[in-house]
């Protein structure tokens, strides 16, 4: 019996050996093809057979199939990703990508101290992806998502190096406080939005209605906006090297007079007064270095000496790694920017590490951190003098040196600044971030956690201007010098806790934070000082010294809590409330409480719809809050002294008397009422997918600065009076119009249209002429006369009765009294808030090469043009090459017959010939980009690599003909003109 036992046991063993001589081992390694994130668990099978296994807690997974047989096919399934079939060949190891297959409904939204899928949003939020961000190249991530969420107005400040960005979500609500919104990065608050390289951001969300807000209380008032970077991954190291050059060129720039359009304008000017009738008296109108200049036809255009191209580039390196434990992301980010005037660069230096770190099974800490160095030259803007001097005479003399006042007048060249040792202007910023987290889970749904955040900032700028330059316009050189420091520390504490009970499901967060914010600054400034090559650095050695110091304090201290509830994952409610406690508010005022709810009801779910072919997604949401607003400056509650010119007899004395502007011991909260109504739905599959929201905002108790009668001794004081009220609509529709194997074609839709009014003003007055303020119209409304033209010869009788002749400005006589004046005869004349807003994107992908093309349109607003009132009638000055004078032989109905004798300013109704209708259309970007083939890269250490080409701005459309050397965007001013960009680029990941 025991010898039959051994004959099996042999046996046995000669099969297994032989088996496994005809067996090979393939091994490899599975992960998330977007974010390359090891997949636990994930079966692996060899298809046709039931042989199979599953990857380990590192992703990997070792198979035996047959040997010899090069046409086994893996079949790999994992939970949420398509599956996939790798045929093996030949190969030994595979790295095997899967792609999710999750919709976007079930894809993760971060909310406030927390996520949720977009499917159980009951608030008004908004996520773009990190890689929508990127790609616009931008050196300000807000401008990449311009007309592309509803709801969000942004526009850029100037054209020049490092200039910021304004945004304003839902309108503005407030008249004197601050109205930008909440901008929040890896839960810190963090105002310099521009520090952050856009290839760091893995999702930016938008809080826009009371319920997605009020988690942040007072702070969220005006909306926040959530940044999350990107983090560290599992499993191999990801290294991504993102960078593009660009040249800037100016993109739409009014133009001034030639030499010999402003010469005839100066004839004009004497013809109308009698002084001019032929080319023979020239000499008579002219000074003699100005009549030499007409007669050899030395012109001058200062404009096209000014302007240059300039230049952006970019370099980000990104690093992804890390263990199951052990998750790190590191970047570093050159970005250099030159302005199109000289002395205007801007270089930014970014370093970024994120850490998380797991210890044991219910611990977690981590950290985020970034460090950013700005070298800023910044340029005085030269085009205000470039644009009014006379174009006549030449920049150097007959011997080659710089003339520093063209003829002989009393302006500085334009082009002074530019001259050696003439203008400096520096400024060195450090800003750094870090925040730092511990997260324990002691029992499955509850997450207590801390955050510590601290934002410090440093700032050191000087500026030298020499006795030539154009600030000084020959008055001894200036230096200042100024240096200030600032830290943010933010500390919360929060608790999480999950439960699911049958049908039910609930989130309760509780929440406590403090913000503390301190800042002091120094100012110096000195006169004459001997070299010139000390610069900003010298000033001990000045004459007139002069030094200023300040220091702000203030706190916030917040309690909250929020209630998610579900019942049958179809039946959604949110409520929140949260105490806030501010220092900057009055005694008895600090505390507020601001509670919001919001239900939702995905309509989908329900039985008449859960078969649907049409409708795919269907949810109708409601939501109700009341937000608070601290958004003044600290101390607006004390009256404090400052300093006099003072004297006993003859001696000089120290002496102090109030500030013009006066303590106000009740302030109190400024509050804002919202109602918002929203409807999401989705059909055919969410090929088409729709968001629409309609919300009713009430602001009461403005925190308004008021003026006072003289007589006070005070000039304002800040008072909780005035309304404010913004409605409007918002429409976002997305749709995948053709979805092929080679073929993609997408379109994004964005619309917005905002009604911005007062409702109230202080004492119940309908109107505050000097600041322009009327009850029913938006906050910052245009209140002039109303142009009708110009006076023409056969209206000789009529302008008569005005007391004006043919030549002068004609305006609309309102109440037909037979006479014009200030308090019967100004309107409303319009507004820079636009009726509309909208976006429109395209998105088209054939095999490996990708187009986007972004318009966006800014409808219905009124600016008040700057170029458009650049006349100067006695022409002594240049002006705009647009104006168009009335002459007996020009009859024209657009500006008034020039006068020697008259400046603009004196000349009736002027003010009344800057308004036109600022409406545009513009392609924002369009982007052309290719992916070489992997075949290609399968040898090398190169994963993938896109290059593209864009051009940001590159054509605007406006409605208005006098616009069409204008870029609307600015919104009216001249200085910092707009560009457009043309950039190469490259993506590459190894």
């Amino acid at each position: 019996m025991n010898k039959f036992y051994l004959l099996m046991a042999a046996l046995c063993l000669l099969v297994s050996s032989m088996a496994t001589a005809q067996n090979r081992t393939i091994s490899g390694r599975v992960a998330d093809g977007k974010n390359r994130e090891t997949l636990i668990g994930v079966s692996v099978k060899i298809k046709g057979s039931t042989q199979g296994t599953s990857t380990d807690s590192r992703g990997n997974f070792s198979l035996s199939i047959p040997a010899g047989n090069n046409a086994v096919v893996l079949v790999v399934n994992y939970v949420g990703y398509q599956p996939l079939e790798v045929p093996v060949g030949n190969q030994t190891t595979l790295n095997v990508e899967l792609t999710s297959n999750e919709t976007a409904l079930s894809e993760v939204v971060v909310i406030g101290y927390g996520t949720v899928k977009k499917r159980d949003l009951t608030g008004s939020v908004v996520s773009v992806k990190g890689e929508d961000i990127a790609k616009v190249p931008s050196a300000n991530p807000l401008e990449s998502i311009q007309g592309k969420v509803p709801g969000v107005d942004v526009t850029r400040n100037t054209g020049a190096a490092s200039s910021g960005v304004t945004i304003n979500i839902r309108g503005t609500r407030s008249i004197s406080a601050g109205n930008g919104p909440l901008i929040i990065v890896d839960g810190v608050q963090y105002s310099s939005l521009q520090d952050i390289s856009s290839n760091d951001i893995a999702s930016m969300e938008v809080l826009k209605d009371a319920s997605s807000t009020a988690i942040y209380g007072s702070r969220g008032a005006n909306g926040v906006i959530l940044i999350t970077t990107k983090k560290g991954v599992a499993g191999k190291a990801d290294v991504t090297f993102n960078s593009y050059y660009g040249i800037s060129k100016v993109a739409r720039y009014p133009s001034v007079m030639n030499g010999d359009q402003y010469v005839q304008l100066r004839r004009e000017a004497y013809r109308t007064t009698g002084n001019w009738a032929s080319p023979a008296d020239d000499a008579a109108i002219f000074n003699s270095a100005e009549y030499a200049a007409v007669q050899n036809r030395d012109f001058l255009n200062y404009q096209d000496l000014l302007l240059h191209d300039g230049h952006q580039q970019d370099y980000q390196l990104g690093v992804r790694a890390g263990t199951e434990t052990t998750k790190a992301y590191f970047s570093l980010d050159y970005l250099d920017e030159k302005g199109i005037v000289k002395l205007d660069q801007s270089k930014r230096y970014t370093a970024r590490l994120n850490l998380d770190q797991s210890i044991g099974k219910i611990f977690t800490t981590g950290m985020q951190g970034q460090f950013t160095h700005y070298e800023i030259d910044n340029r005085r803007d030269p085009l205000n003098q470039g644009n009014k001097v006379s174009p006549l005479g030449t920049l150097f003399d007959a011997q080659g040196n710089f003339i520093v006042y063209p003829l002989q007048g009393t302006f500085v060249s334009p082009l002074a600044d530019e001259q050696p040792d003439v203008y400096s202007n520096q400024s060195v910023i450090n800003r750094t971030l870090i925040s730092a987290y511990m997260e324990l889970k002691p029992f499955k749904g509850l997450v207590a956690r801390s955050n510590l955040g601290v934002n410090l900032n440093t700032n050191r700028g000087g500026s030298y201007a020499d006795r030539y330059s154009i600030d000084r316009n020959g008055s001894v050189p200036k230096a200042t010098y100024s240096a200030s420091n600032s830290h943010l520390i933010d500390i919360e504490n929060y608790i999480t806790y999950n439960k699911e009970i049958k049908d039910h499901s609930f989130t309760l967060t509780g929440i406590n934070s403090l913000l503390y914010n301190r800042s002091d600054n120094i100012a110096a400034s000195g006169e004459n000082q001997l070299l010139k090559s000390q610069l900003f650095y010298g000033l001990g050695n000045t004459q007139n010294q002069a030094v200023t110091t300040a220091y702000s304090m203030n706190n916030l201290i917040s309690f909250a809590g929020r209630l998610n509830y579900a019942y049958k994952g179809k039946y959604l409610l949110t409520a929140t409330g949260r105490t806030d406690g501010s220092s900057k508010l009055a005694e008895g005022n600090k505390w507020a409480f601001f509670p919001s709810a919001a239900v939702a009801w995905r309509i989908s779910d329900e039985d008449f719809l859960k078969d649907s072919k049409v409708v795919s997604d269907l949810k109708l949401k409601y939501s109700y809050g009341i937000a608070g607003s601290d958004n003044i400056d600290p101390y607006s509650t004390q009256s404090s002294l400052t300093r006099i010119a003072f004297a006993y007899d003859d001696n000089s004395a120290p002496a102090y008397t109030y500030s013009p502007s006066v303590g106000n011991v009740d302030l109190t909260w400024e509050k804002t009422k919202t109602n918002d109504v929203g409807i999401e739905a989705g059909f055919f599959k969410n090929r088409i997918t729709a968001a629409i929201d309609y919300y009713d905002s009430r602001t009461y108790d403005l925190l308004l600065k008021r003026s006072l009668p003289p007589s006070d001794g005070v000039t304002s004081v800040i008072q909780n009076i005035a309304k404010t009220r913004n409605k409007g609509i918002e429409v976002l529709i997305s749709s995948k119009n053709i979805d092929g194997r080679d073929f993609q074609w997408n379109t994004n839709i964005s619309f917005t249209r905002n009604r911005e009014k007062i409702v109230e003003l202080a004492g119940g007055a309908l109107s505050d002429v000097a600041n322009s303020w009327f009850v029913g119209s938006p906050i910052q409304s245009y209140y002039d006369y109303q142009k009708v033209g110009i006076w023409q010869t056969s209206e000789t009788a009529e302008a008569a009765k005005y007391g004006q002749k043919p030549g002068d400005i004609h305006v609309k006589d309102l109440n037909n009294d037979g006479k014009i004046d200030a308090t019967n005869d100004r309107t409303i004349i319009g507004t820079n808030r636009p009726k509309w807003t909208g976006g429109f994107e395209n998105t088209f992908t054939y095999k490996n090469w990708d187009l986007n093309i972004y318009l966006f349109a800014r409808m219905g607003q009124t600016i008040y043009a700057d170029f458009l009132r650049r006349y100067n009638p006695q022409g002594i000055e240049n002006s705009s090459a647009i104006i168009n004078y009335w002459t007996p032989e020009n009859p024209s109905n657009d500006y008034p017959r020039p006068n020697k004798n008259l400046s603009l300013a004196s000349m009736l109704y002027s003010s009344s010939l800057g308004y036109v209708d600022g409406s545009f259309v513009r392609l924002r970007n369009i982007t052309l980009g290719y992916k070489v083939p992997k075949a290609i890269l399968e040898k090398t250490f190169v994963k993938s690599i896109r290059i593209y080409a864009t051009a940001r701005n590159p054509f605007t459309y406006t409605k208005s003909d006098l616009l069409k050397e204008y870029d609307p965007e600015r919104g009216g001013s001249e200085n910092g003109p707009m560009t457009k960009l043309y950039t190469f680029g490259l993506n590459a990941n190894f």
